[in-house]
């Protein structure tokens, strides 16, 4: 069964765009990878709830008007996922947290910097899609 998911890209403030926020997954698919915070889409949820509410949960963040990018199809035989993701982009406020039960490190990098990483799911993708705007 196909999935719907969101990612967020969070930029430090309104006009510093080329800088995002990126955690490294502590769990599977992707284990170890680095990814923009997000996840899946809870029954009854909307897309714009759910983005939200993984940026807390993933950051300690709260991500502030988000804007709807794109979607982009996530599709990993060997994992066994199928997933519809939503990217949102915007900036957040609060102070980070690390929540170890699902990232393990987070860090900010320049969108060339974070291109040059080994990004989980299609996340280069939507980050290239961003750095067009």
């Amino acid at each position: 069964m196909t999935k719907a998911t969101v990612a967020a890209i969070i930029a430090p403030n309104g006009k510093t765009r080329s800088t995002v926020l990126l955690t490294r997954r502590n769990v599977n698919p992707f284990k170890g990878f680095w990814c923009l915070p997000g996840g899946h889409i809870d029954q009854g949820e909307t897309a714009l709830a759910a983005v939200i509410r993984e940026v807390a949960e993933e950051t300690g963040l709260l991500f502030t008007e988000p804007t709807f990018l794109c979607f982009n199809d996530e599709i990993f035989s060997q994992y066994n996922f199928h997933a519809v993701a939503l990217a949102f982009y915007g900036t957040a406020s609060g102070t980070l947290r690390l929540m170890p039960e699902e990232v393990d490190e987070y860090g900010w990098f320049t969108i060339d910097e974070a291109l040059s990483l080994q990004l989980a799911f299609n996340h280069e993708q939507l980050l290239q899609r961003y750095a067009k705007l």
